[in-house]
């Protein structure tokens, strides 16, 4: 097993070998910052940053003017599906989503995080040519523009996977067995899923760490 603490940065010579290792997005936002290129984003987009270094392609830090998108606004009224977000004003507000709501006869309209996920690459990347429509086909899954990044949340998963095993009663303090279980498996290069055998496994460890 190998530790992330013990990796030297200039050692890993690719992507695919630097993608096997489980980051927190701190550490991701931190690598960028030493390798001089963006450094603020989601876990995906940070991850695709550093793959671009990899790949020869630097993507210099924005500072916060430049990162917004020059909006033209057009009048909510004038708006219309073929009407690209970054000329409407668009935002994750009450006159989108009852827009949206309008467009799709849902009452209770909610945005997605992959339309979360969407707007974030259509302003990263100024992309005009993004509509409406575009984003009317990300919430009805027709659509692979850009898609929630589900990684920050397998911690989380595995914790209550870990609590939902009945086999696991005999632990009084569940959050500390399931953290020293989770630190072998994020950084190991196995599945970042809990399963019993995880137990098994680690149990001297698990009795030394109690």
């Amino acid at each position: 097993m190998v530790k992330k603490n013990h990796i030297e940065l200039k050692s890993i010579r690719s992507f695919e070998v630097f993608s096997r290792y489980y980051w927190y997005r701190k550490d991701l936002s931190d690598i960028c910052k030493q390798l001089g290129i963006e450094y603020v984003g989601t876990k995906q987009e940070l991850n695709s940053y550093i793959k671009e270094y990899f790949n020869g392609n630097l993507i210099a830090h924005r500072t916060g003017k430049e990162s917004e998108p020059n909006a033209i606004k057009v009048p909510l009224h004038q708006i219309s599906l073929a009407t690209p977000l970054l000329d409407c004003g668009f935002a994750f507000n009450a006159s989108f989503r009852k827009l949206f709501s309008d467009y799709t006869g849902k009452a209770h309209f909610k945005f997605t995080a992959d339309m979360a996920a969407a707007w974030r690459k259509v302003k990263r990347e100024h992309d005009h040519s993004f509509t409406l429509q575009d984003m009317l086909d990300i919430y009805n899954g027709c659509s692979s523009y850009a898609h929630y990044d589900h990684s920050s949340c397998q911690w989380n998963q595995f914790l209550k996977d870990f609590c939902a095993d009945s086999r696991n009663a005999v632990f009084t303090n569940k959050l500390k067995v399931a953290s020293i279980l989770w630190k072998q498996v994020r950084d190991s290069f196995h599945p970042k899923v809990y399963n019993y055998n995880l137990v098994l496994r680690y149990w001297d460890i698990i009795e030394k760490l109690l």
